[in-house]
């Protein structure tokens, strides 16, 4: 039983590199590189195209809209409500719709659609419709934010500012959404779309802070949850 050993020898080593040489590829296939996450991620590093970073401020506006939406349909059933939560969901688009969001649109989007003379009459138009938003939104601040709508006149006008900035802004985020964003990487060159995109993802950081997105997010969490409407489930037919 000499060569016993070294036999046996032999037999692992030839098992072990065919193995290796097996599982060295699913490796490789199995484990990417892991992407870096939380504060270990700069906004640079999440490969967020401008129209991607849009968008999805686009779906926080839609979630305002459905607090609006909740706050309308009190009114028109004349029962009462806590308006310190529509005075935060009229300050979040405030300060992110309107004070960043839009002002990207404005600042980085349409002036470049000027210059290529491209879709210029829905830019007036998107433009015309940000500064009544804005004055809506002074209108919906200044009424929730009374303590009670004793009269009834205070009651119509937040209801009609509501309805008003409902009927016009989702429309506008669908038309925005559907032809602008789409349209906006055929007007500049692929460096200059991608340099956009971290520009505003540091104008973000800078407004809101590492992760500021995701801040404002569990903001209107917050406000979804003291007002009955954070639970996905119940939106669904039954």
């Amino acid at each position: 039983m000499p060569n016993a050993p070294s036999t046996r020898r032999r037999f692992l080593q030839y098992t072990s590199v065919a193995s290796g040489s097996l599982l060295i590829p699913s490796l490789a296939l199995a484990s990417p590189q892991k992407a870096p996450s939380g504060k270990d991620r700069g906004k640079g590093d999440e490969g967020i195209s401008p129209a991607e970073d849009l968008m999805r401020e686009h779906g926080v506006l839609n979630r305002l809209l459905l607090i609006y939406d909740h706050h309308l349909q009190l009114l028109t059933t004349k029962k009462t409500f806590d308006g310190s939560v529509l005075a935060s969901a009229a300050d979040i688009i405030r300060h992110f719709v309107e004070e960043y969001h839009e002002k990207l649109e404005e600042d980085f989007l349409f002036p470049r659609f000027r210059k290529a003379g491209k879709l210029v009459n829905l830019v007036d138009t998107l433009l015309a419709q940000h500064k009544a938003g804005r004055e809506l939104t002074a209108q919906i601040r200044e009424l929730a934010s009374v303590a009670t709508l004793k009269y009834v006149s205070d009651t119509d006008k937040l209801a009609d500012a509501l309805r008003a900035f409902l009927g016009m802004y989702r429309p506008h985020e669908a038309r925005e959404d559907t032809v602008l964003f789409p349209a906006f990487r055929g007007i500049v060159s692929p460096h200059e779309y991608d340099a956009l995109g971290e520009d505003f993802e540091k104008k973000e950081d800078e407004l809101f802070g590492d992760e500021g997105y995701f801040k404002v997010v569990d903001r209107v969490a917050d406000l979804e949850k003291r007002i009955g409407i954070y639970d996905l489930s119940q939106f669904t037919p039954r």
